[in-house]
């Protein structure tokens, strides 16, 4: 899932401070997971929100709602009645979130409330760890399961580097060496024979150095509704 933790308050303060009427966004999937951006997030910021912005003498109305996701347009329809009442939209959504309320709506002033951090997954109550930097040229099938793009500190794909002592990364002595991990696992499971070959460098070209990315399933798209050029 996409995790993110909210910006601060007198941040977002700042933002919308000088706007009239302000409309809160939560995002019903991935940000509610993380605690980020669900309704409950969305009631919380909501209220924080008027207090700081009444403090500090702004006459700002603030309202909240909550959608089920905020990168979809269909779920972003319901919206549509609603938002021109407001001249600015705080996104409680991942970046993906805000840039697709930005597009619909494009005479409205949209803001972020949330940090967009990374894919992770929750490693226990209140902890994430990123797992996958989405670099479109997925790996883990040759390394046991665990990506070494993410995991090493360095992105190494062939043997950790001479700095990682005792199982711990030389960058960050506070988090397990990936290549210590991916060493483990394949010797667990009695694959560690390919790791003897080098593995040429990684084609980044999938990744964002290109520019924005674009999936295209065409047995997918509707006639006449394909991928815009």
């Amino acid at each position: 899932m996409i995790v993110a933790d909210r910006k601060k308050i007198p941040q977002i303060r700042d933002m919308v401070k000088n706007h009239r009427r302000v409309l809160l966004v939560g995002c019903g999937t991935c940000v509610t997971v993380c605690l980020a951006g669900g309704e409950r997030e969305v009631g919380i910021l909501g209220s924080a929100l008027r207090m700081a912005l009444r403090l500090q003498h702004h006459d700002v109305v603030v309202d909240e709602c909550t959608i089920e996701r905020q990168c979809e347009d269909a779920f972003i329809d319901i919206l549509a009645q609603r938002a021109p009442e407001y001249d600015a939209i705080c996104s409680l959504g991942c970046g993906a979130g805000v840039q697709a309320l930005a597009e619909r709506f494009s005479n409205i002033a949209v803001y972020p409330g949330l940090n967009t951090q990374f894919m992770g997954i929750l490693e226990s109550q209140g902890v994430w760890t990123e797992k996958c930097s989405g670099c479109g040229n997925c790996l883990l099938g040759e390394f046991a399961g665990i990506c070494p793009i993410t995991r090493c500190a360095k992105h190494l794909l062939n043997g950790p580097c001479g700095g990682s002592r005792g199982g711990k990364c030389e960058v960050n002595a506070n988090i397990d060496c990936g290549w210590q991990l991916i060493h483990d696992r394949a010797g667990k499971l009695g694959i560690l024979d390919p790791f003897e070959q080098i593995v040429p460098p990684h084609d980044w070209s999938t990744g964002l150095d290109g520019g924005p990315r674009k999936v295209v399933r065409e047995d997918q798209c509707i006639a006449g509704l394909g991928p815009k050029s």
